[in-house]
């Protein structure tokens, strides 16, 4: 770990920017282990946290000559400042000629959460849930008609204990939007879009 964060500090201008990375050298072993040498496997990493996995499996192929690829997932909020950032700095270090894509989700009711936890007052909350209405992917078990006819009882309520009325009322089943929708125009999902999701899930 003292190596990992040694190696991001310097990648990095001396700045910390991951507290407790894994250690280059230990995954790179295991990568090692478990993939042909000089060969073409795909590696992939669920938790990919500061981009250790990807930082080995470029090493390993500027070594052996390999041309394995990596897949990465990350749902917390550096994954684009030191994660996926990791990445490019290591293909331009290596000089390889790599590429990389980096990608998000396209959120939906995610969206709705965000600018809930972010409100500051609750008229703020009040135009939100109206375009919630409209828009979001609500849960079943709210009748919208009886949260209406309870209004004022609901602006009784303080801010946060409306965020978090509020917060419940969502699917949490529906905070991005789902491969299958991509082609509903509700969501507005670019033709550029499409054709990377069908590439990348190779449906075409």
């Amino acid at each position: 770990s003292s190596h990992g964060t040694k190696l991001l500090k310097n990648l990095f201008g001396g700045e910390r920017v991951f507290s407790f990375p894994k250690s280059i050298y230990a995954v790179q072993d295991v990568i090692d282990l478990f993939t042909e040498r000089g060969g073409n496997d795909i590696v992939l990493d669920f938790f990919a946290g500061s981009g250790t996995t990807a930082h080995a499996t470029l090493n390993l192929n500027k070594k052996d000559g390999g041309i394995r690829q990596f897949i990465l997932c990350e749902q917390l909020d550096y994954v684009e400042t030191v994660t996926a950032e990791r990445v490019r700095k290591v293909i331009e270090q290596n000089g390889s000629g790599d590429s990389f894509i980096y990608c998000e989700l396209m959120q939906w009711n995610q969206c709705f959460v965000e600018r809930i936890l972010v409100a500051q007052d609750k008229e703020t909350l009040q135009a939100i849930w109206e375009e919630m209405q409209e828009k979001a992917h609500l849960s079943y078990r709210l009748d919208i008609r009886k949260f209406n006819e309870h209004a004022a009882a609901f602006a009784d309520l303080s801010l946060d204990e409306q965020k978090r009325f509020l917060l419940e009322t969502l699917d949490a089943n529906q905070l991005y939007v789902n491969l299958s929708e991509m082609d509903d125009e509700t969501y507005g999902v670019s033709e550029a879009d499409k054709r990377l999701n069908r590439a990348f899930y190779n449906l075409e």
